[in-house]
């Protein structure tokens, strides 16, 4: 079942009406560049946020998933191969979740073009088809390559749902998804979910797939550039401008979203043949003092929100470290395969937070995780910023000479109300080469008491574990820290945890 339950509930407005009947989208091909879209994102915020249009009908709302996985995008009708560009793309149907409308074009030497919406471009098996009188078109768009094997051209890309989009690198399937923008999320007075109304899409070629997006949401409006180079990393690069409608001061740029359950230091409740079910276990950060970060993920019984205060961060992301089939034993989510994002800052983000929402969840259907950089200052009514960044999706954070923070395992203490963790420390495949009396561990505590603190080697794993206790004394959340010292000096990543009750 496809998990993304992409919100979708604001507006769009046709390309034509944004510019009251300029002869620029009026045409069947205009000239385009990525200033096409940044003086529409300007023309959006200017105006008051209106409503999507054309509606869809309720017909295609009311069906299922497996309904809506009925209708397909012709083969032969995908874009970009003929001739062949390494690329194609299959533009996806309006309906089940996606009511929002999206316009597509297509963009050759310089000029744009749009692509119509119609039911020929589709397979409607068992499905009736909308009738000729439906004002309708896309909710988005899947890209595809020969990434696995030269001969077939693999589901790499797909963008569909308010500003989600989702990608995979080599050997991998779809599992987390990034944002083009956040606001208000954990807020009490509920979140915004902007949304990608327009794509532009450049003709790939040289390795690389070019798409310019247009969003908006009744606070901000936004012109996105994305570049895509899939391979054994998909990289994409990211150039976005934010245009403020009203005040906004709770935006989250580079919004991350995955989903978390369990593993083998939480499985209270679940009675589950799988060891564990997540898409990401863990966020790593690197941050403005060059500290490489691993907090665990949680699914708490409260909603639960850290903020990671830093100034000019070097990276951040949500990490699929457990990469052992055995830790899940599903041979139908793969989870094993799904892949970390990563996002790279390029240029100096000034002064923020990395912010990490933990909601509780019980199905492994609902996103249930969210990281963001969330800047200091707001971004005022009438504002804009302009900022770059690199997505990389791959197999874990950048490399790094300390020890990787690979397990964490949680149980009850010598004492009932105690709680015993053990954190290993390792590089797989790579024995650490020292022994742990060369080791030390400074542990600290917000509230309650560290106690028992051993450091030993793990052979098992060519590593060392760090033991202790923690005397939550009546607390109902300790935030703890971890370093990893070697003769005094940083040896592994900080661990930072939140324990709750």
């Amino acid at each position: 079942m496809n998990r993304r339950s992409f919100l979708g509930t604001a507006g769009a407005l046709h390309l034509a009406a944004l510019f009251r009947g300029s002869a620029a989208f009026a045409q069947d091909s205009a000239p385009f560049s990525r200033g096409t879209v940044v003086e529409a994102a300007r023309a959006l915020a200017s105006e008051p946020f209106v409503q999507p249009g054309p509606a869809v009908p309720d017909p295609l709302l009311q069906l299922s998933y497996s309904d809506y996985q009925h209708i397909r995008y012709k083969d032969d009708r995908r874009l970009f191969t003929n001739p062949p560009s390494g690329f194609a793309v299959d533009l996806l149907h309006p309906g089940f979740i996606y009511r929002v409308p999206v316009e597509i074009y297509t963009v050759e030497n310089g000029n744009a073009t749009k692509v119509g919406f119609n039911t020929d471009l589709f397979t409607y098996q068992g499905i009736e088809p909308p009738g000729p009188d439906a004002a309708l078109e896309f909710s988005g768009f899947r890209g595809r390559t020969p990434l696995n094997s030269p001969d077939f051209m693999d589901e790499f890309l797909v963008f569909a749902g308010a500003s989600y989009f989702r990608a995979i690198a080599r050997g991998q399937i779809f599992g987390l998804s990034a944002r083009g923008l956040s606001i208000g999320t954990a807020d009490p007075g509920g979140e915004e979910f902007p949304f990608f109304k327009t794509f532009w899409l450049e003709r790939p070629g040289d390795g690389r797939m070019v798409v310019h997006a247009l969003l908006d949401g009744p606070s901000a409006s936004g012109a996105f550039r994305f570049t895509i180079r899939p391979g054994d990393e998909t990289i994409m690069d990211v150039e976005a401008t934010v245009c403020a409608r009203v005040d906004v001061r709770t935006m989250g740029l580079a919004p991350l979203t995955s989903m978390f359950l369990y593993d083998a230091k939480e499985r209270d409740g679940y009675d589950d043949f799988r060891p564990g079910v997540h898409d990401s276990d863990g966020l790593a950060m690197w941050n403005g003092g060059g500290e490489r970060i691993w907090r665990p993920l949680h699914n708490p019984r409260l909603l639960q929100v850290s903020s990671f205060a830093d100034s000019g961060p070097r990276g951040f992301g949500l990490i699929q470290r457990e990469k052992r089939f055995s830790e899940y034993e599903d041979l139908e989510a793969l989870y094993h395969k799904r892949p970390s994002l990563w996002v790279e800052p390029i240029g100096d983000w000034g002064k923020g937070q990395v912010v990490l929402v933990e909601i509780p969840n019980t199905v492994e259907i609902h996103d249930n995780m969210v990281a963001f950089w969330r800047p200091e200052e707001p971004l005022l009514a009438g504002g804009e910023t302009t900022f770059t960044y690199r997505l990389t999706w791959g197999w874990d954070a950048p490399p790094t000479h300390l020890l990787r923070v690979t397990r964490t395992l949680t149980g009850i203490g010598t004492q009932e109300s105690w709680r015993r963790f053990a954190v290993d420390f390792s590089n797989p495949g790579v024995a650490v080469g020292a022994p742990a009396t060369e080791f030390s561990a400074n542990i600290s505590a917000s509230v309650g008491a560290v106690q028992n603190i051993v450091v030993m080697d793990n052979p098992e794993i060519g590593g060392i574990r760090v033991a202790f206790e923690v005397d939550p004394q009546g607390n109902e959340a300790v935030d703890l820290r971890l370093d990893l010292l070697r003769n005094g000096a940083p040896a592994g990543e900080v661990w930072v945890y939140r324990w709750t009750e």
